[in-house]
């Protein structure tokens, strides 16, 4: 059945959405996602190496934003705090929410987008993978650089690893930074918002929202700026890949689709039909001389031709 958009709705008819197959599909996407980005980590040496050419290149361009916005980070709480929250939180809150809003109420737009932030998030491990980067705040001394995250760790629930709680920082890859999907993904969010919104102030949002965490995946010392450029990239690579990858892809959904929606017919379809006290037939069997119920109120019953005769020969009484 092909889709249909309803006009002022934003809904689909046909393929409609169901909550219960979208879930486990992001659920399982995240899940790859940050197991490969835990068994990426790479020689550290290396990533060392990367982190510490990435700032040499920007120095000799004068790119280097994250130092100045490190020690402004670093100087003053008031600034660092809000930044260190933001970087450990809105990351994993902001995405799902605009995930559920389109889902909710742009269903028309809902598969495309959620596609788009999928491959990209692959891309994005792919890089992890090839280039594992150092970031700045865990580069030596003589750099620079204040991880604020630990410096300010007395205030938030994160340790001095990175921006997991207390304890699991041993469960994160500290040196997947190349690209920067906190940038990318933030950068997604703003997109969705400024197409799919309404008023002025979730436009604003939408160009608020990716320019902030720049600023803060920068300020916090766990990006450099070419990394954040790097996640504005993989996000351009990942749009162009959408409708290649939807054509690929849409025929084994389309039948892994009809096979869902057959069994569940299946099994909501009645199992047996009664005939009459504890007897039961499958549907379509028919004992002998059974009588078919008109579906007329108050018409006669039918007689099989069958039982007709039988009635027919039986001698009179």
């Amino acid at each position: 059945m092909p889709k249909k958009d309803v006009p002022g709705t934003g809904r689909i008819i046909g393929h409609q959405l169901r909550w219960w197959t979208e879930l486990p599909l992001i659920v399982l996407v995240y899940a790859a996602y940050s197991a490969g980005r835990l068994l990426a980590r790479g020689d550290v040496s290396s990533a060392v190496d990367h982190g510490v050419g990435i700032l040499r290149a920007e120095q000799f361009l004068r790119l280097d934003a994250e130092s100045p916005l490190n020690r402004l980070f670093t100087a003053h709480a008031w600034i660092g705090v809000p930044a260190d929250f933001w970087y450990a939180s809105l990351h994993y809150l902001v995405t799902p929410a605009v995930l559920v809003w389109l889902f909710r109420s742009r269903a028309v737009h809902y598969r495309a987008a959620r596609a788009w932030l999928m491959i990209s998030t692959l891309i994005g491990l792919v890089g992890f993978t090839l280039l594992p980067t150092c970031p700045p705040r865990l580069l030596s001394a003589g750099h620079g650089f204040v991880d604020t995250m630990a410096q300010y760790s007395d205030y938030g629930w994160w340790g001095a690893e990175a921006s997991a709680p207390r304890g699991l920082g041993g469960m994160t890859n500290q040196y997947a930074a190349m690209p920067s999907l906190h940038v990318g993904w933030a950068l997604w969010c703003g997109v969705m918002l400024w197409r799919h919104g309404r008023s002025p102030l979730v436009r604003a949002a939408a160009v608020a929202y990716p320019l902030i965490t720049t600023l803060v995946v920068m300020g916090t010392a766990n990006h450099y700026f070419f990394d954040a450029v790097a996640g504005a990239a993989v996000m351009g690579v990942g749009l162009l890949l959408v409708r290649p990858v939807q054509r690929l892809t849409g025929p084994v959904m389309e039948r892994l689709r009809e096979r869902f929606t057959r069994t569940a017919a299946v099994a909501s379809a009645p199992e047996s039909s009664i005939v009459s006290g504890e007897c039961q037939t499958s549907p379509g069997e028919r004992f002998p001389r059974q009588r078919k119920h008109s579906a007329v109120p108050g018409a006669e019953p039918s007689v099989h031709p069958a039982d007709a005769a039988d009635s027919a020969a039986a001698p009179a009484r």
